[in-house]
C-alpha cells in the first residue's frame, strides 16, 4: 500500500492559494457536509472546540473521500498529543501559540522519528501507516507531513523571521483574535494595527520562503490578506455560518430592519 500523499503541502510549496473553513462543531456528520462544499482545507479544531482524539479520528474518516484536506489543531503543541494526532492519520498540523524558534524546532521534532526527532514509534498499531500496510512508512512518513505553526502574540511577531526559518516548518499561520489581545486590542481583530501587523508578517514569512496563512471570516479582510500574499486563508467558521444564517432567517420574519452582522469579524 502506498503512503497517502499530502496535496495541501504541495499546494503550499508552489504558493497556490488554498481557501479553508473552520470546523468547530466537533461532529463528523457536520464536517462531512462541509467537505462536500469543496473547500481546499478544513480545520478540525481541538483548541477551542470540544474535540478529542476519537472525534478527530471520526472527522478524518468523514473527510477522506472528498477534495477537502483535513488540517488539525491540537489543544497545544505537545509531543504526546502530536504523536496521537499523527498516529490516527493527521498529515497537516496547525500548532498554536508558538512564540520562539526553539518552540518551533520542538514542534517539528515531535513530528519526526529518531534520529531526526522524538516521535514515538508505534506505527504498526496506527491508521497513519494503514495498520502497517504502508511499506517504508517509518522512513517516508515525514515526506507527507505538513507542519504549520501559529504566531498569535507580540512575542511571536518579534521572533517571526527566526520561527519561519526553522527547518521543517512549512508555514506560519496568524491568529488575529489572540494577536489583537496580545496587542492590547482584545476583541478588535480587525483593527488597523492588527491588520498592519499581519500584512507585515505575511511579507516576512514569504521572504523566508514559507507559506503564510490567517483566519479571516470577514470577506474584506480575507481579500486584503490574500492580496498581501497569504497562501492559506480560512474564510469562515461553521459556527459563524450557522449563527448568521439562523439569525438572518429569523430576522426576515420577526424584524426585517435588524442588521445581524457583527461589527468586527476579523477573528472568530
Amino acid at each position: 500500500m502506498e503512503l497517502p500523499a499530502n496535496p495541501f503541502k504541495r499546494a503550499l510549496a508552489r504558493r497556490a492559494q488554498q481557501i479553508g473553513l473552520w470546523a468547530a462543531f466537533a461532529d463528523p456528520y457536520v464536517t462531512e457536509a462541509l467537505a462536500g462544499a469543496g473547500y481546499d482545507w478544513l480545520l478540525i479544531d481541538n483548541e477551542h472546540a470540544p474535540n478529542d482524539v476519537r472525534s478527530t479520528l471520526a472527522q478524518l474518516q468523514a473527510v477522506a473521500p472528498y477534495h477537502s484536506h483535513a488540517v488539525v489543531r491540537p489543544v497545544r503543541s505537545d509531543t504526546a498529543i502530536i504523536k496521537q494526532m499523527l498516529d490516527i492519520g493527521v498529515q497537516t498540523l496547525l500548532l498554536p501559540m508558538i512564540d520562539t524558534a526553539d518552540q518551533a524546532r520542538d514542534a517539528v521534532a515531535a513530528t519526526r522519528y529518531p534520529p531526526h526527532g522524538v516521535r514515538g514509534v508505534g506505527s504498526a498499531l496506527a491508521r497513519a501507516s494503514r495498520f502497517n500496510r504502508v511499506q517504508g512508512y517509518l522512513e517516508r512518513a515525514a515526506d507527507e507531513l505538513c507542519v504549520l505553526v501559529q504566531v498569535e502574540t507580540v512575542s511571536g511577531l518579534a521572533n517571526l523571521e527566526a520561527i519561519a526559518a526553522v527547518e521543517g516548518v512549512d508555514g506560519v499561520f496568524f491568529g488575529p483574535s489572540d494577536l489583537s489581545a496580545s496587542m492590547g486590542l482584545l476583541g478588535k481583530a480587525g483593527a488597523d494595527e492588527v491588520r498592519t501587523a499581519i500584512r507585515d508578517g505575511i511579507k516576512t514569512v514569504l521572504t523566508v520562503g514559507k507559506a503564510a496563512g490567517v483566519l479571516a471570516p470577514d470577506r474584506a479582510l480575507a481579500k486584503e490578506y490574500l492580496e498581501a500574499g497569504a497562501t492559506f486563508v480560512a474564510v469562515g467558521t461553521d459556527v459563524g455560518l450557522l449563527n448568521a444564517a439562523a439569525s438572518q432567517l429569523l430576522a426576515a420574519y420577526k424584524n426585517p430592519a435588524v442588521d445581524e452582522k457583527p461589527k468586527d469579524r476579523g477573528g472568530y
